[in-house]
């Protein structure tokens, strides 16, 4: 096919998973790539992957990936003819698109006057009026707006909504009046530090609906077409994080609706391109009411569910598009086949309200089968940092049927290897599984409705094989390091020796793992849990151990596992006063994290009664109390921005200040102490 405008080589304003997917394509395309990179991601896939990859010279986005003069520059040099933008950062940015086609290189995505009527979703709304899309009752939040008549009219509970951005950032829903001004000033300023722009609005907040959006594609000679649905109600802090396609209850008549609608939206601002637009669909058949949310002007995050259900590959018709061919195919040439679900795995803990986690990978793949799609901006040995959004991968399956689908997904998920940061895989497998997921139960509210468990808790058995294996782990370990009388079998002993002791600790748990070599091989271990045996002079021997990989296999009484056991010393981390050692074990259908407690105290321990401390790494916006104010139990004591989200520290107890250790404006570290509380005699809340 011939086209209007080669591009020979292409430069992706992005990073991460997005960056190495377009670069995928756009190889497959036999179109050369140049990747930008901020100085923590010099190291990444993605950089490597790439034809070329230009430095920018800076560690946070605004120094980097949101500077336009950088980008543009990087183009210059490497004389590249084309930018994709992937998603984020400039993506929806009419005026970095403009100064893309001011430069005279090619833009992979819709026109600048497109993606500027879409920018502010309040004007958005205007517009979807005059097309006739249904939207929510909204008003924009100037200084002269009496916010509580506002609220009153729209009708609470409302949500505080950024009119610039998305990925839930510069949202809050607000139930009440007490709560509104807070949470409007709480909005504003994560709106204006993520997307350059504080301005919100308030909307009306439907409490349970389905967030559905309908994928369209347009070319520049007027065809326009979409690509049905996609599901993506499945959210926790308004981001979400399990998307389907198609969706478990559109009928055939609403999924003919919501495609004309989507189509109209498209239409009433000449679109071409990929893109969504999103709707919250209320009630379920052919009654339902659904109403317009946005449209995002750019490919999404979860586009690869509707690319395995129609076989299109969206990156590939933006590049074309671009290059000003016409879409190969019609509305009707285009269909649904079986069921596809994506997770997305982030860098974050459930279990303390979904907070983003740091740290380096010390394991991260998938298990041989089942079969996925997966794509990842990181890799074994990343460092997960605070700079960028906390997604570490996608993980995409294909079924026949939606059961199949997520079914398989949760296995694919449970049986990967991951190490070195606490993620939300065990969430996903369990939402997955979960029996109102499989039955299609699945309104944005299905987190607090079920609550899905944040974590795997492995039984006493389990718990005792994970503790023999990373004892095994050591021992080869040992061994292997051991380079004397290396001719020896592992465990040999001339003499009859008293059994030697490995302690861990699992969530407060202590689990004692005594090991004794035996002559024929391998060794006789008892295992202990609280003081309790609960594995008996069983007989364990070490079958394989790849220490590159950390796959290890051992026998235990005749009963085969294979493994996947990763850790590594982390400075500064004590527990009970020793030196600990955070180990994973990856067993067949679920990981278990061991503390290696060290035989020798770490005297140098310490710890601070009362403090409360930084969760990770980040600023401190605002401190809310002083010394000697007593405060009372879920008081707010300081706010601070990590991962361009704001946090909020409160008391654990009503208690006294005692000592402030951080100000407005200063740079923590993760654990930093910044308040120290002396809580109140005959308060017993922790």
């Amino acid at each position: 096919m011939s086209s209007a405008r080669p591009i020979r080589r292409l430069l992706v304003a992005n990073r991460g998973e997005i960056a190495r997917r377009v670069i995928r394509t756009a190889h497959e395309m036999g179109i050369a790539t140049v990747a930008v990179f901020a100085d923590g991601d010099a190291d990444a896939a993605f950089v490597r992957e790439a034809r070329q990859a230009v430095s920018l010279r800076g560690e946070t986005p605004a120094e980097t990936y949101l500077d336009q003069v950088k980008v543009l520059d990087a183009a210059r040099i490497t004389g590249a003819d084309a930018v994709h933008p992937g998603y984020g950062f400039l993506a929806e940015n009419a005026a970095f698109a403009q100064a893309v086609v001011d430069a005279g290189l090619t833009w992979v995505g819709p026109s600048p006057a497109a993606i500027a009527s879409m920018g502010d979703k309040l004007a958005a709304k205007e517009l979807m009026v005059e097309a006739g899309v249904p939207t929510l009752p909204s008003i924009e939040v100037t200084p002269d707006l009496d916010l509580g008549a506002a609220a009153e009219k729209i009708g609470y509970p409302v949500l505080v909504k950024a009119t610039a951005g998305g990925g839930g950032k510069g949202m809050r829903v607000v139930a009440s009046a007490s709560e509104l001004a807070d949470s409007v000033a709480g909005a504003q300023r994560e709106a204006e530090s993520s997307f350059g722009n504080g301005v919100v609005f308030l909307e009306k907040y439907l409490p349970a609906p389905r967030h559905i959006e309908i994928q369209v594609l347009g070319d520049e000679h007027g065809t326009l077409v979409h690509l049905f649905e996609r599901e993506c109600s499945i959210q926790r802090r308004h981001q979400k994080i399990i998307e389907e396609a198609p969706s478990p209850v559109l009928t055939e008549g609403l999924r003919q609706a919501m495609g004309d609608a989507a189509l109209a939206a498209a239409r009433s601002i000449d679109y071409s391109s990929a893109g969504t637009v999103e709707f919250l669909l209320d009630g379920e058949g052919d009654s339902a009411t659904f109403y317009f949310l946005e449209v995002n002007t750019r490919i999404q995050v979860e586009h690869p569910v509707t690319e395995e259900v129609t076989g299109v590959d969206l990156v590939r018709e933006q590049l074309l598009v671009a290059m000003g061919a016409r879409l190969s195919f019609t509305q009707d040439e285009l269909a649904i086949d079986g069921h596809a679900i994506e997770a997305r795995l982030y860098a974050e803990d459930p279990a303390q309200g979904f907070l983003p986690a740091i740290g380096t990978l010390h394991a991260f793949e998938l298990a041989e089968s089942p079969t996925a799609r997966f794509e990842a901006g990181v890799q074994r040995g990343s460092v997960v940092g605070v700079n960028f959004d906390p997604m570490l991968a996608k993980v995409i399956v294909h079924a026949p049927t939606r059961t199949e689908a997520a079914s398989r997904l949760a296995l694919v998920l449970e049986s990967m290897s991951v190490a070195g940061v606490r993620t939300n895989r065990d969430f996903l497998v369990e939402t997955l599984r979960h029996p109102a997921f499989i039955n299609g139960d699945t309104t944005t509210d299905f987190i607090e409705r079920h609550q899905p468990q944040t974590e795997f808790v492995p039984d006493s058995a389990n718990l005792a094989v994970a503790a023999q294996i990373a004892t095994m782990h050591a021992v080869s370990q040992q061994s292997s390091r051991a380079g004397v009388l290396n001719f020896l079998p592992r465990g040999f002993r001339n003499s009859s020796m008293p059994p030697e002791k490995r302690e861990f600790d699992h969530h407060g748990a202590s689990v004692v793992v005594s090991y004794q070599p035996e002559r024929a091989g391998g060794f006789k271990v008892t295992t202990t849990i609280d003081g309790e045996t609960v594995a008996s002079e069983v007989h364990v021997a070490l079958v394989d151990a790849d220490h590159l990989s950390g796959r290890i296999t051992v026998d235990v009484d005749g009963v085969r596992s294979t493994a996947v056991v990763a850790g590594e010393m982390h400075a500064g981390d004590q527990l009970l006063g020793h030196q600990a050692t955070v180990v994973s074990v990856q067993l067949a259908s679920q990981a278990v994290e061991l503390v290696t407690i060290s035989p020798f105290p770490d005297h140098d321990a310490t710890d601070v009664a009362g403090g409360q401390i930084a969760p990770m790494p980040g600023k401190v916006l605002s401190v809310h109390v002083a010394v000697d104010d007593t405060v009372q139990a879920g008081q707010p004591l300081v706010i601070m921005e990590a991962m361009k989200m704001e946090h909020t520290i409160t008391a654990p107890a009503d208690a006294i200040v005692r000592e402030l250790r951080c100000a407005p404006g200063d740079q923590v570290d993760n654990g930093q102490v910044l308040i120290v509380l002396d809580q109140l005699a005959g308060d017993e809340t922790s």
